[in-house]
């Protein structure tokens, strides 16, 4: 089955009592049983639902997993693999990383015992330097938020899988629609299922794809013991949004190579991040890696400065200055402030992020209309 059969199908199948096509939303909180631990698979909402199961699978087979485990949110998601480690282990991770992910690192899980190196995990000299006798796991990252580098998979996991440390890569950039890192040898993915998957900026979640059996029973218990689960409206929105995943991303990331062509040519652009642009230092990689370059952006100015950049973002009419990505609209952000405000400067500066960074999130409207209004805001 090819993915965009897969998108609308995987994991699916018409609810048994009324034929239904679409999972219904089981909007309860407990479920009858015939005897104490006789039920039909199901016993209380936290632990199961058959809303979330149904969009469990479908994330599952667009993975090529043999499960997904969905949380409430991507941090979520996060917090439960990191609770698989104990204090002493070690976790190497990439230095361009998402801001909310390295504050739950440094700020909590350091907190715990838990050591993190952060490198530049697009030298995977880098990577295999920073291992330890005690490092248990490395998180990538790729693209990354929001320098959109790429990191090389099979050349990291070749490192981590003859060593039995845990691989994990956030796929939300990506999405599985442009990029399945478990065939490329990670041992399980993560989305932040808000962005791409739901991809219509209307609700919030979280999920880990894998087939590695020992991870699967950790999470599952997580979820049982901590609880941090989706409803299941809002697991019924995930799988509305991903049966559109190819359409909105295929429109989305054509959009997004004009721009970073656009913008690569324009007199006041100093810098562009795009993977799809032959400048990029890993553009052969990620031909290689991703079935396309996605529909994330980012550039600085020549003129570069805090106030040009804020100037210029509080002009754009279409592109909204707002949070998040992956939704059919376009959104333009100021990283720096926003998603990575929680990251020292010092040490986004050393990673390359600098404070007059601009993002967007490219959407699905006419590109003539979005250029147009870049070039109005210039």
């Amino acid at each position: 089955m090819k993915f965009n059969t897969k998108a609308i199908h995987a994991g699916q199948k018409n609810e048994e009592t009324t034929g239904a096509v679409m999972p219904p939303i089981f909007q309860t909180s407990t479920y009858a049983q015939k005897a104490p631990n006789d039920h039909q698979g199901y016993d209380y909402a936290r632990v199961g639902n058959p809303t979330r199961t149904a969009l469990e699978k479908m994330i599952a087979g667009l993975e090529e997993a043999d499960e997904g485990i969905c949380f409430s949110s991507g941090v979520a998601a996060i917090d439960a693999v990191m609770k698989t480690l104990r204090p002493g282990d070690h976790v190497i991770s990439t230095n361009d990383l998402y801001g909310g992910t390295y504050r739950l690192f440094t700020q909590i899980f350091e907190n715990y015992g838990i050591k993190f190196s952060f490198v530049d995990m697009t030298n995977i000299s880098e990577v295999e330097n920073a291992l330890q006798e005690n490092t248990k796991l490395v998180w990538m990252e790729t693209p990354t938020n929001p320098l959109l580098r790429i990191i090389d998979i099979e050349a990291v996991t070749n490192l981590t899988n003859s060593r039995n440390i845990l691989s994990v890569v956030d796929n939300t950039f990506a999405s599985p629609y442009l990029q399945r890192p478990l065939t490329l040898g990670a041992d399980a993915v993560m989305h932040s299922t808000t962005k791409y998957l739901g991809g219509h900026s209307d609700v919030i979640g979280g999920a880990v794809a894998t087939s590695n059996k020992d991870l699967i029973e950790k999470l599952r218990f997580q979820v049982k013991t901590c609880g941090a689960v989706p409803g299941p409206m809002d697991c019924y929105l995930t799988i509305r949004g991903i049966k559109t995943l190819s359409v909105r991303v295929q429109r989305s990331v054509e959009n997004a190579k004009k721009i970073a062509t656009h913008l690569s040519e324009h007199p006041k652009v100093g810098k562009v991040f795009y993977p799809g642009l032959d400048s990029h230092p890993q553009h052969k990689l990620a031909a290689k890696q991703m079935d396309d370059f996605g529909a994330m952006v980012s550039f600085s100015l020549k003129n570069d400065s805090i106030e040009k950049a804020s100037e210029f973002m509080s002009k754009t009419d279409i592109f909204t200055l707002a949070e998040s990505l992956g939704g059919v609209e376009s959104l333009i952000s100021h990283p720096a402030s926003m998603t990575h405000g929680s990251i020292p400067k010092d040490v986004r500066e050393k990673a390359g992020l600098k404070d007059s960074l601009i993002r967007l999130s490219v959407g699905i409207e006419d590109v003539d209309d979005l250029i147009k209004d870049l070039n109005q805001a210039f």
